[in-house]
């Protein structure tokens, strides 16, 4: 975001940067409908402080979901008060174990290979938790735990019968779309950079952003519907600039033939475009093209000029 007061105070800089060198920066928690690829909630906060991590931010979500809906995420979120808090509220979740949990004897029953129930225990009551929160926790829960390769993968699917161990592990792996959706948002609708400079103005940016982003969804899942395409196989970027294109035919051509016209152009280009079948694909995270040598800027941009300026009238005066 800019770097103005208001953000700074809002959205705090990291504390390992000078002031005036770094800029304010937010940390956003969504929730992503795997069939869609629509965000259906989400919140905004500073990425510093007390109770703004993202296993907090998930607490604020949590009356939104619906009894009957499984929630997929990575191993931040796999905490005993949350899992808890899911299951009270009839909702389902298949997360990656978090690596600190030991359960050498913690086991109740083998269920199959690579596959069995634990039994966990309540832990003491943390600082932020109220007295009465604490008191509705169960002090004991049953879960499955399904390895999966190196991965510990828990859920409360815990009947094989109904789910399987290879559909557990398979469910976790389509958690990595969340990934390419939030990369989608941030890149491909340029929304790594903010351009507001007023924290109010910053979460409408946010907002406008997801909305259109949402629209375009919408249209990819009217696109894929005639030919029975699953939404996944179509190419958000593509997407997005039939919708781009789609606009400006209707903005120079507003009549009602026209733009049925466009409307129909837009959705063919959109499921025209397919990503390919690629199971099992394993990408570095790393990039391969090296940046620019630039400096980085390390002291205020005001400093800074007045001290290119200083040293062009010192080579100015050597010279004379």
């Amino acid at each position: 975001m800019p770097d103005t007061p208001s953000l700074q105070a809002a959205f705090p800089q990291s504390r390992s940067q000078a002031p005036g060198v770094g800029f304010p920066h937010a940390l956003i928690v969504g929730v992503i409908s795997l069939g869609s690829g629509c965000v259906t909630d989400w919140t905004i906060t500073a990425a510093q402080g007390k109770r703004n991590g993202e296993c907090s931010q998930l607490w604020n979500l949590l009356d939104h979901f619906a009894p009957g809906e499984v929630v997929i995420a990575d191993r931040a979120y796999c905490s005993y008060f949350l899992l808890a808090a899911l299951s009270l509220r009839g909702i389902d979740f298949v997360m990656r174990e978090h690596g600190a949990r030991k359960n050498a004897s913690a086991y109740s029953e083998v269920l199959g290979s690579n596959d069995r129930l634990l039994v966990w225990s309540r832990p003491t009551r943390p600082s932020w938790m109220s007295q009465a929160t604490y008191d509705a926790v169960p002090e004991a829960m049953c879960v499955r735990e399904v390895r999966d390769g190196e991965r510990l993968i828990v859920t409360s699917l815990r009947d094989p019968s109904e789910v399987s161990a290879d559909e557990v592990a398979w469910l976790y792996t389509q958690r990595w779309h969340i990934e390419l959706d939030f990369r989608s948002i941030k890149c491909v609708m340029e929304m790594d950079v903010l351009r507001c400079k007023s924290p109010d103005m910053v979460r409408k940016e946010v907002a406008a952003h997801l909305l259109a982003y949402n629209l375009i969804r919408v249209a990819m899942g009217e696109a894929a519907r005639p030919e029975g395409l699953d939404l996944r196989q179509l190419s958000f970027a593509a997407a997005r600039r039939a919708a781009a294109m789609y606009q400006s035919n209707v903005r120079n051509n507003a009549t009602t033939k026209n733009c049925a016209a466009a409307r129909f152009l837009m959705l063919q280009q959109i499921s025209y475009w397919r990503i390919p079948d690629r199971p099992g694909r394993i990408e570095p995270r790393a990039v391969k093209r090296r940046p620019k040598p630039r400096a980085l800027l390390t002291e205020p941009r005001q400093r800074a000029r007045v001290r290119i300026v200083k040293q062009q009238a010192t080579l100015r005066a050597a010279v004379a």
